[in-house]
């Protein structure tokens, strides 16, 4: 059979909703809300249970496999809610990476954007994506993380989309982010042809805000990693 082109959705993911296909808790998963009228799907990497907001979902396994390495460049940026005060300061000693029960952590850019008087938010920017790298992080410096909403991944924003909501990608935005030629770019609508490979020594651009046309979905998921 022919294989379908590769395709990627942004997805508003609410709290307490498990990123999987299924769970031996018998919670709800992503898919369990997700319209039935999408192919079947897999998530580029995950988010905890308590965590919300932007989660990449695609047809393909092999760009979610590709969209999750390091090696893309891609960064995660979060909105933080925690606990208590902290000053800025506290928050630069980040920048040099850290090691915490033996794992080693890379850079986190996080910036007080407010103060309040229980709580602080944060704009939170990481590269690796470890299993509850931004609460462990935190939980270390001794701060209780109580909201954590991922606005964006590499240059695809969360934007204005709606808790629980999800939308296509343009597959030309998503061509021009993964660098592939004119000719690729002219033939991505075609069902023969696939975006999940790159060019060689071609480098997607990013920070733009992708357009999106709205799509909904049905689906299945890889076991990835959480943040």
């Amino acid at each position: 059979p022919t294989r379908e082109p590769a395709r990627l959705w942004r997805y508003y993911k609410p709290r307490g909703l498990v990123v999987s296909d299924r769970d031996e808790q018998n919670r709800k998963t992503i898919f369990d809300g997700l319209p039935r009228n999408l192919p079947r799907l897999i998530s580029v990497g995950r988010l905890d249970l308590d965590s919300e907001g932007l989660l990449l979902m695609t047809n393909d396994g092999d760009l979610a496999r590709h969209l999750e390495l390091p090696s893309t460049g891609w960064s995660r940026k979060y909105r933080v809610r925690v606990q208590g005060h902290i000053d800025q300061t506290t928050l630069d000693t980040l920048a040099k990476g850290l090691t915490i029960d033996g794992i080693r952590y890379g850079q986190v850019i996080a910036i007080l954007d407010r103060q309040k008087a229980s709580n602080a938010w944060l704009t939170v920017t990481i590269r690796e994506g470890k299993n509850r790298e931004i609460r462990r992080i935190m939980d270390y410096l001794g701060y209780k993380v109580n909201r954590l909403i991922r606005t964006s991944y590499g240059p695809f924003q969360l934007g204005d989309l709606e808790d629980g909501n999800i939308e296509a990608i343009k597959s030309r935005v998503l061509a021009d982010q993964l660098g592939l030629d004119d000719t690729m770019k002219n033939a991505i609508d075609k069902p023969a042809i696939t975006i999940s490979k790159q060019t060689p020594n071609s480098t997607g651009k990013r920070g733009i805000h992708a357009n999106h046309s709205r799509k909904p979905s049905r689906s299945h998921s890889d076991k990835r990693r959480r943040q």
